[in-house]
């Protein structure tokens, strides 16, 4: 089997996984998305049965994925899951249409409609680039001073990111949110992640521990990566005060590096033997 992983650099994850694709003697072509070319009238990856994408840059990873998939190689993952979970909008629709609890959430698309948005919400209110990633870019909002600093600075950055306005109800939860680990439809682990920040990721300081994947959190991660495609995510999960669970984010180029110990899982095996069967078309 000929398989390529493209990435930006290697990192902890993209290390395991190769480390985990030798153990099953298998070779894999590292491509640097800083150097590769595509000639969009030739395709020069048909040698590959199967592409693993790693990149790091949205915009590379989405459209690489988009040549390759028109170019019917397979690819872990999908074109399609990268759309839709590189943004938070794109997600949550997609999580919404099939019947997934998520926290409130209003689209407005200029300041002034995304102040009434808010102050129909309710304050605190969460505010967050529709792409973005690793906790960055994202306020808690506690007034209408507050929304009217925060909009402004939005306007004046003046990017396509910051044009949309996504806002999303603050949920209270327990100094802690759950990231679960779901391949080919099986969700394999899954991490409580503990700050005494709203904001929990590990990329942010969260500290991680063993979750026990209950049939709650099974049935709820494998139908949110349905929503967005399948293939290899993660997903995150927030619990309220009164013990129900929401999806907040899906996440197609998953780091795991934290979660291999914390949950005795060997989560990077797990993948190879997925993106295995990916190049077999098995899946």
């Amino acid at each position: 089997m000929k398989i390529a992983m493209l990435l930006s650099r290697v990192r902890v994850e993209e290390k395991l996984l190769l480390q985990a694709f030798e153990k099953q003697n298998l070779q894999v072509d590292i491509v640097d998305d800083r150097d590769v070319i595509f000639d969009l009238h030739q395709d020069g990856w048909k040698r590959y049965d199967v592409v693993v994408e790693r990149c790091i840059n949205h915009s590379r990873a989405l459209y690489a994925l988009r040549i390759l998939n028109d170019w019917g190689i397979p690819t872990v993952n999908h074109y399609e899951v990268a759309l839709i979970c590189g943004n938070k909008l794109e997600t949550t629709s997609a999580l919404i249409r099939d019947g997934i609890p998520t926290p409130g959430c209003k689209i407005a698309f200029t300041p002034e409609s995304a102040l009434e948005a808010i102050e129909q919400m309710g304050y605190p209110v969460v505010l967050k680039p529709a792409i973005g990633s690793w906790g960055r870019l994202l306020s808690k909002v506690n007034d209408r001073e507050a929304a009217e600093a925060i909009l402004e600075h939005k306007q004046i950055l003046g990017t396509y990111n910051h044009s949309i306005f996504y806002i999303q109800e603050y949920i209270d939860k327990p100094a802690r949110d759950i990231r679960s680990f779901v391949v080919g439809g099986e969700t394999v682990a899954a991490i409580y992640r503990y700050s005494d920040h709203w904001i929990t990721n590990t990329a942010r300081g969260g500290r991680a521990t063993n979750c026990p994947v209950t049939p709650e959190i099974d049935e709820l991660s494998s139908r949110s990566a349905k929503a967005v495609g399948g293939g290899v995510v993660a997903v995150d999960i927030l619990e309220t005060q009164d013990g129900r669970l929401l999806i907040n984010e899906v996440n197609y180029t998953m780091e795991f590096r934290n979660s291999i110990d914390t949950t005795g899982v060997n989560i990077p095996d797990v993948v190879v033997n997925y993106v295995t069967k990916v190049g077999r078309r098995e899946v």
